[in-house]
């Protein structure tokens, strides 16, 4: 996939600049170690024409809650970190958009302690995240991070590399996507997505604790309580999924997308006529800001609960 070419501009420290003349340092302790903090934003042409960010107050301020974490100094005003990301989204004349910042450190190979830290701000167009079909999930061997020693509620960078490794892990074995466990052998989620199933026209998902609690998931559970739709949060195992109707992974990148099967059980209810599809068309209706349709989801969840 091309992300830039010679016309595309970023945002690095304060300023606008070409992304094929953008340089960092190759001593930073970001690119060594993984010390750095980033967050995965969409924006969307909504319904009226405009562009519009998704929940951009709520992503920048994680972002700076997942560098105070980690200590990694952070200096920069929010709302100019908003108006600098819908600028890059003008100068490049996107509106249906994945936006990325990343804070990182200066160069520094040693441990010491870091007093100023870097920023970047990113956009691309981004095909599907995982594809447009349905998708095959295999359980993964691979355990989500202890949180004793990870602050796992922190976007990270280095954090990835255990996502990184169990998704490849999976698409060397054919599937599209792996699901992690915890480390007491619960279901936990995927490398970059939460998951929820779906069961008697009820939702599960995994408590928190194991899992980065996703600003999507969020968005998940306020669009059930908007539909009168029971959300049960609890550890949860790869049998109880396998005894689900439906299910789904959930997250800025992908989006909402459901799931042919787990290990290669099929799920009983096509996705697309679930409860859990209806989700996934209100949440599209939602980021375009489309409220006849997801008004028209809202009744299409009485229908199915009657």
């Amino acid at each position: 996939m091309q992300y830039f070419d010679k016309e595309t501009i970023l945002y690095l420290n304060g300023a606008f600049v070409k992304a094929h003349e953008a340089k960092i340092d190759l001593y930073s302790q970001t690119l060594h170690y993984g010390y750095g903090v980033f967050e995965g934003i969409r924006s969307y042409r909504t319904i009226d024409g405009e562009t519009r960010i998704f929940k951009a107050a709520e992503h920048f301020e994680r972002l700076r809650e997942s560098a105070s974490a980690i200590n990694l100094p952070f200096h920069f005003d929010l709302e100019e970190l908003t108006a600098a990301t819908y600028q890059v989204l003008a100068m490049n004349n996107l509106q249906d958009a994945y936006i990325r910042p990343l804070v990182f450190a200066p160069p520094n190979m040693t441990y010491a302690f870091n007093t100023t830290s870097c920023i970047t701000i990113q956009a691309w167009k981004m095909q599907p995240f995982l594809g447009e079909k349905h998708l095959r999930i295999i359980s993964s061997s691979f355990q989500r991070p202890n949180p004793a020693g990870f602050h796992i509620h922190a976007k990270a960078c280095g954090h990835y590399v255990n996502s990184i490794v169990s998704s490849q892990d999976a698409k060397s074995k054919g599937y599209d996507e792996a699901l992690l466990k915890d480390m007491e052998g619960f279901v936990a989620e995927g490398p970059g997505a939460n998951i929820f199933y779906e069961k008697n026209n009820q939702l599960f998902t995994p408590s928190e604790g194991y899992i980065l609690n996703g600003i999507t998931r969020q968005t998940i559970l306020e669009i059930c309580r908007d539909f009168e739709i029971t959300v049960i949060e609890k550890q949860i195992t790869h049998a109880q999924i396998k005894e689900a109707d439906a299910a789904f992974f959930c997250g800025t990148g992908v989006e909402v997308i459901g799931w042919e099967s787990l290990d290669n059980h099929i799920f009983p209810v096509q996705f697309d006529q679930s409860l859990s599809g209806i989700i996934r068309k209100a949440y599209l209706s939602l980021v375009r800001s489309d409220r006849i349709s997801y008004e028209n989801c809202k009744k299409e969840v009485l229908t199915l609960q009657q």
